[in-house]
C-alpha cells in the first residue's frame, strides 16, 4: 500500500492560496453574468430577468408580484452619472416586448417603483422550462429626447 511520504509537502499558506485563486476564477464567469448593464453616454442601464420563486415572499407580497417558476420578472433601472459622485437613479420612460424562439411577441407592461432613493421598472410574463425570451428595450430617461434601444435573451428552467 502506498502512502504520501513521498509527495512534497505545500505549506497550508500556499494551498489556501492556490484554492481561493481557484475558487475565484471558477466564480467569476457566475459574477459577470451576474452584472448585466448598457452604457449610453451619461446613463447606465442595469437590467434582469429571472423566475418569480426566487423572490422572498415579502417582496413578493409587497409588490403583487405571483411566486412561480413560470413567471418571469424583467427588472430594470436606469442610473445618471453625476460631476460630483455616484451615480442617481433617473426616471424613464420605458417601452418593452418578448419574442420566444417560435416568434410569439408579448408588449411588456412595465410599473415603477421608487423606493429609499431607488427607481426600478418591472414587468411580468409567462415562460415554460428551456424558453428562451428575447427582451427588446426603448428607454427614455426623463427630460431626454434619445430613446436608447438594446434587446437581450434569457433562459429560463422552470423544472
Amino acid at each position: 500500500m502506498k502512502t504520501d511520504q513521498n509527495l512534497p509537502r505545500i505549506s497550508t499558506g500556499i494551498t489556501i492560496r492556490v484554492l481561493s485563486t481557484a475558487l475565484f476564477l471558477l466564480a467569476m464567469p457566475l459574477m459577470v453574468q451576474a452584472e448585466q448593464s448598457k452604457k449610453f453616454g451619461d446613463y447606465t442601464v442595469h437590467y434582469s430577468a429571472f423566475t418569480t420563486d426566487n423572490l422572498t415572499s415579502s417582496v413578493a407580497r409587497a409588490y403583487n408580484i405571483p411566486r412561480s417558476k413560470n413567471r418571469a420578472l424583467l427588472n430594470i433601472s436606469v442610473l445618471k452619472k453625476t460631476t460630483d459622485g455616484p451615480s442617481k437613479p433617473s426616471r424613464a420612460r420605458i417601452k418593452g416586448t418578448t419574442t420566444n424562439l417560435s416568434q410569439q411577441l408579448r408588449e411588456l407592461s412595465l410599473r415603477e417603483i421608487s423606493e429609499k432613493g431607488a427607481i426600478y421598472y418591472i414587468a411580468e410574463t409567462p415562460v415554460d422550462n428551456a424558453e428562451t425570451l428575447k427582451y427588446n428595450l426603448e428607454i427614455t430617461p426623463e427630460g431626454e429626447t434619445i430613446t436608447y434601444k438594446f434587446s437581450f435573451q434569457e433562459q429560463f428552467y422552470t423544472e
